[in-house]
């Protein structure tokens, strides 16, 4: 069931009611996607990051625009580098009952036995890209990581397959590796470098 998400529609004549709109607490947003144009909106910002705290980033959200009702994901937004705030957003309205892509992060649960062996773990990817319906999109995908040993490594291939979605992300691609530990290996070298020779000659006596 998609989570109700209050728009309000707004002008894009003058350009300056852009920063207006942010100045009030509001974000500058657009809907765009099944059976719709671009429409430009704007959202509270604070209730933006409440809901996507709640419901996550890959959460339905149920708009109303001037009597028109639309179910959107929050499909990209921009971001301010130096004020790291959101500055733009992206909606995407979509059918319930087709099948979008997305990106779903990878979380890692456990602690594997070769990291407790003194490995080092290396996650290589973290997000992967998913075909599903709207409502079966996941917010996150668990991989137990608690039996990988030093020099064991994961692909997108070894992901335990689920009906609700499609992992659309190059099955070759690798997510993480356990490597040997380095550091005895880094502290034989710097106990074998040779000390630094003296520099040649002697310094002149200065002249009178």
């Amino acid at each position: 069931m998609a989570t109700t998400l209050e728009v309000q529609k707004r002008d894009t004549k003058p350009h300056s009611q852009v920063t207006e709109v942010r100045e009030s607490g509001r974000i500058p947003a657009i809907i765009y996607g099944y059976k719709t144009e671009n429409v430009p909106v704007s959202v509270d910002g604070l209730e933006l990051i409440k809901a996507v705290r709640e419901h996550g980033k890959n959460a339905v959200f149920a708009v109303n625009v001037g009597g028109s009702k639309f179910n959107v994901l929050l499909h990209e937004y921009q971001k301010d580098p130096i004020k790291d705030e959101v500055i733009h957003v992206d909606f995407l309205a979509v059918n319930m009952s087709e099948e979008v892509e997305a990106e779903v992060r990878v979380d890692l649960v456990g602690e594997s036995v070769g990291v407790k062996a003194g490995g080092v773990l290396q996650q290589i990817l973290y997000e992967v890209n998913v075909k599903a319906t709207p409502d079966k999109l996941p917010e996150s995908i668990e991989v137990d990581i608690s039996k990988l040993e030093i020099g064991d490594s994961l692909a997108v291939s070894d992901l335990q397959a689920n009906p609700n979605y499609e992992v659309m992300t190059d099955g070759e691609e690798a997510i993480l590796t356990i490597a040997a530990p380095r550091v005895e290996e880094e502290a034989e070298a710097d106990t074998a470098a040779p000390e630094p020779e003296a520099a040649h000659g002697t310094a002149e006596e200065p002249v009178e």
